[in-house]
């Protein structure tokens, strides 16, 4: 059994920038894989990044080059370091665990989810 609370959500200006994080509480934290999700009002919950217990990183083309998630396992955290915000990235963060490093960019795929914290980019 994992828990996860996410952090480091708020408002912020357009071209700013944000850093959540993902504390899990539980055993055997390395060997999860890691996912950020998101979503907005009115649309389904989307792919934001991952990270697996390798390693190896996985992002959404309409993320890559400003988000950059990586994790601490002495600290069973994950984060999710977000540059250049953009209006349309405004929706609730959601972290979530899973076992292995298949479909990593799946929300089903993934066992364990946070409650989710709000980030909204004015413009």
């Amino acid at each position: 059994q994992v828990q996860l609370e996410e952090s480091g959500g708020g408002l912020v200006q357009a071209g700013g920038s944000l850093r959540l994080s993902c504390a899990a509480s539980g055993r055997a934290f390395s060997t999860y894989s890691m996912g950020w999700f998101r979503q907005a009002p009115g649309k389904e919950r989307e792919f934001v990044a991952a990270i697996g217990w390798s390693g190896t990183v996985y992002y959404a083309s309409s993320v890559k080059g400003r988000f950059t998630i990586s994790r601490d396992n002495a600290k069973n955290t994950v984060y999710l370091e977000m540059n250049s915000l953009k209006p349309e990235d405004t929706a609730v963060y959601y972290c979530a665990a899973k076992r292995g490093l298949a479909t990593m960019t799946v929300p089903n795929a993934y066992d364990y989810w946070g409650q989710g914290t709000q980030v909204t980019v004015s413009s």
